[in-house]
């Protein structure tokens, strides 16, 4: 059991990286008087949300995340055509859809793939009804295209007029070419050289290319929808940021105006006063008090848990809990982000706030400590494409194949499902409050983003976790072991934090990225 520690009374505190200082602000000392004193939060972000009483905030307190998932809108179009024989010339195209029947099983077909395309999606999806096109004058009797998010086109026949067309709707489009899943299309003939070349060598099509080609694949197709998925509900991702937004070593405000220009967030702000007052609220709040400390018995006594601090650092931990998600459900958002979360905010809530961001995203709310800007939209996108929660970390240096990743706020429903072991610690560099040392399961397959400062290029990189070790460094370690070179790695591994998630989703980030012109720079 660890025992308290005294409040630190120097300016600059230890620490792994510098979030006991302004990452907002260049890197200047801060205390917790001069947080408070100087930071004006709507200088820093969006609307700030004041003058909050937690009385009415407690009333609408949300149990489960209070935020729906956009479903994504696509539209099915099969374009085909039914030429007439002519005498001694050429008649009919490549393709075997010729006939009207031709068609009419071909939408059946579609039709039952669609079905089942749904029925294997993890995320929601509309598929609206199938269109058929002969030509540019069906286009005009489509009623539902301007609401679709995106355009599948089943090309069995038809010619360039029509997919230039389709192009002004200014949709993302996703083609499927039949060879031997069906019966074959002209498509899968000239769809390069006529569509997406126009007869050059190079492709000359504007915000469609051959990523947006799919043959015979329904897998293909699936996550392909799924990244259109993710970065749809990752554009105008509402937050809020305690303490303001920041980003890791920048310059104050250059980060988190770069990601609401591309990502188009909507920063919402507390001040670390308000937030003060709000716990100081909760804590004469009996039922509230009594909730934490029931949430906090039973997590401890779930199954795989080790307590190895203070209960009450636990229990503080849940009333912060209470308090974030009711913030939220105020800010009409699931994600929240902490500034200075090394330092100024332990002594208001006599906890660290490791703990709470993990059970907050084992809740399926979206939860990062150090409001570093930088690495945030990458774990937003990562975990609207997979479904799961995603551990932001701090990376070490590459070698024999190994990184370690280290970090105190690691979810613990890694895989979306079911907690993996956890030794409840303090958070390392205070040696206080709660956070936990999450077991990660060895053998697992993990994705990696490393995002870039500038937001220009991110470097993304599969591993495998090897060991969870106990190192005296952030609680929650990871040794994963990568394919490519090392040096390979360390020269090209751009910014400081990284994001990393259960499974493969490497094709699916690289896909959404080029939407919003950030490269990819995959590793393997």
């Amino acid at each position: 059991m660890k025992k308290n520690v005294p409040r630190h009374k120097n300016k600059t505190q230890p620490h792994c990286c510098p979030c006991g200082e302004s990452t907002s602000t260049g890197g200047d000392a801060l205390t917790r008087r001069t947080f408070l004193k100087g930071l004006g939060t709507t200088a820093l972000g969006g609307m700030a949300l004041s003058g909050l009483s937690w009385s009415s905030l407690a009333l609408n307190e949300a149990d489960e995340p209070g935020f729906k998932r956009t479903p994504l809108r696509v539209k099915p179009i099969l374009v085909y055509s039914t030429p007439k024989r002519r005498h001694q010339t050429s008649w009919r195209s490549w393709g075997a859809i010729q006939t009207q029947r031709d068609a009419d099983e071909e939408v059946a077909r579609i039709q039952g793939e669609l079905k089942r395309l749904r029925a294997e999606a993890e995320f929601p999806i509309d598929f609206f009804p199938l269109a058929r096109v002969r030509g540019t004058k069906d286009l005009s009797t489509i009623r539902d295209l301007s609401t679709a998010h995106v355009i599948l086109i089943y090309p069995a026949g038809g010619w360039m007029d029509v997919f230039h067309e389709l192009e002004k709707a200014g949709k993302d489009m996703i083609f499927f070419c039949r060879h031997k899943s069906g019966p074959v299309y002209l498509w899968y003939e000239i769809i390069s050289p006529r569509y997406l070349r126009q007869h050059t060598d190079t492709l000359a099509v504007k915000g469609v290319d051959d990523d947006d080609v799919v043959v015979d694949s329904q897998e293909e197709i699936l996550w392909r929808l799924r990244a259109l998925y993710g970065l749809r509900n990752t554009l105008g991702t509402r937050i809020l940021a305690v303490g303001g937004p920041g980003a890791w070593s920048q310059p104050k405000g250059v980060v988190p105006q770069l990601v609401k220009d591309i990502w188009k967030y909507d920063i919402r702000t507390i001040s670390y006063e308000e937030l003060g007052k709000l716990i100081k609220a909760a804590r004469s709040d009996q039922k509230a008090v009594i909730k934490a400390r029931q949430q906090a018995a039973s997590y401890v006594k779930s199954s795989g848990t080790i307590l190895e601090t203070k209960s009450q650092f636990v229990e503080n931990a849940f009333l912060l809990d209470q308090i974030f998600r009711a913030l939220m459900k105020k800010a009409d958002c699931r994600a929240i982000t902490i500034n200075s979360c090394m330092g100024t905010i332990m002594p208001i809530a006599e906890t660290s706030a490791c703990l709470t961001l993990s059970t907050l995203n084992d809740a399926g709310y979206q939860a990062f400590c150090e409001s570093d800007f930088v690495v945030i939209p990458s774990g937003v996108l990562l975990g609207n494409i997979s479904g799961k929660p995603v551990f932001l970390n701090d990376p070490t240096y590459p070698h024999k194949g190994i990184i370690t990743l280290a970090h105190c706020t690691a979810p613990r429903k890694m895989d979306g499902k079911k907690r993996e072991p956890a030794r409840i610690l303090t958070h390392f560099e205070s040696d206080y409050g709660a956070a936990p040392k999450v077991e990660m399961s060895k053998g697992q397959v993990v994705t990696n983003i490393v995002p870039d400062f500038a937001s220009k290029q991110w470097v993304g990189l599969l591993g495998e976790i090897v060991d969870a070790p106990f190192l005296p460094i952030c609680r929650s370690q990871i040794d994963i072991r990568y394919a490519c070179d090392d040096q390979a790695l360390a020269k090209r591994m751009p910014g400081f934090h990284w994001m990393t998630c259960y499974g493969d989703y490497s094709r699916e980030v690289g896909y959404a990225l080029k939407r919003v012109n950030i490269k990819w720079d995959f590793l393997g």
